[in-house]
């Protein structure tokens, strides 16, 4: 019997360990894109208080609220439209309009890889830019 609970505790221990290993290794790719494109401007926390604020016309907007001013409701459509920001016609301080033209650069970082667009076509990377980045900004929003 000892023998039995013996190999029990260390099969569970091997299962505890790999899946801690598992949990490791899984990458968050909507915050490392939202680290390394909004957090400049939106700060880190989502509020809108990011390092290049002093330099913006327009004061970046609270990111965590969204659904909150959407009547509890995350609107996944209206925000792909700006962040990927291709149909936007809106006059802003980056020119076209508030925020960069999110689609047009990973467009073109999709073409720069590997020397050319996936097989899917880069409109394939640029989906997927936004819906990890749509996926991490609804799971910021407050309660």
């Amino acid at each position: 019997m000892k023998s039995h609970a013996g190999k029990a505790i260390v099969a569970a221990s091997v299962l505890c360990m790999s899946s801690l290993s598992l949990a490791q290794q899984v990458r968050d790719f909507g915050r490392e894109e939202y680290e390394s494109n909004c957090a400049s401007c939106h700060g880190t926390n989502g509020q809108g208080f990011g390092p290049m604020r002093p330099y913006l016309t327009k004061m970046p907007s609270d990111l965590t609220t969204i659904a909150r001013r959407n009547g509890g409701v995350f609107p996944n459509q209206l925000m792909w439209e700006a962040i990927d920001g291709r149909s936007s016609t809106e006059i802003g301080p980056h020119g076209s309009r508030e925020m960069p033209v999110w689609g047009n650069d990973y467009r073109a970082e999709a073409m720069r890889q590997a020397g050319g667009p996936s097989s899917q076509g880069p409109e394939w990377y640029v989906r997927g830019k936004i819906v990890a980045l749509l996926d991490y900004l609804a799971r910021m929003q407050v309660k």
